[in-house]
């Protein structure tokens, strides 16, 4: 879930990586100071929300977004998540899998270069002879239209609405 939630805000594997270590370091590091009643989702992934406005701060390029609103939505986004009864990833990836099918082809291109291949939006707008800012709509056109999907299935399956 932590790399997951990293992945939602920089584009760069290897960066995802190294904040992905550098997280779980501190955390081990400060892990004397964790509050054991309350939930460790929450706890580590506001570790790794400073850990990528560091890495914003060194690096402006490569990330999708982490503005403060932003983070906090992901970490609301991904603490509901924690609630869900545990399903199997398979059936989790499967019904992403399905989500994507549904996007049309101009949405499913982008995220599919942005996502699977780690482009960066300029790459992307090179890709798919796209402006930065066209590139940036239809990413945002197809995440909403993913977390509708999503929403949608989950609602069908008997989970919590909106728990992808």
């Amino acid at each position: 879930m932590l790399t997951a939630f990293l992945r939602s805000l920089v584009y760069d594997s290897a960066a995802v990586d190294d904040l992905f270590q550098e997280t779980m370091l501190t955390a081990w590091r400060r892990l004397p100071d964790y509050d054991r009643e309350r939930p460790f989702g929450p706890w580590l992934r506001g570790i790794a929300s400073n850990m990528v406005l560091q890495h914003r701060r060194r690096s402006r390029t490569k990330l999708l977004s982490c503005e403060p609103a932003v983070l906090e939505a992901l970490d609301r986004r991904f603490g509901t998540l924690e609630l869900v009864p545990a399903d199997s990833f398979r059936a989790r990836a499967e019904r992403l899998r399905t989500c994507m099918e549904r996007l049309p082809q101009k949405l499913r291109e982008v995220v599919e270069l942005g996502y699977a291949r780690g482009l960066l939006l300029r790459e992307i707008g090179i890709a798919l002879q796209a402006t930065e800012e066209a590139v940036k709509k239809r990413i945002q056109r197809a995440r909403d239209m993913l977390l509708r999907c999503l929403s949608v299935d989950a609602s069908s399956s008997g989970e919590p609405e909106g728990t992808p």
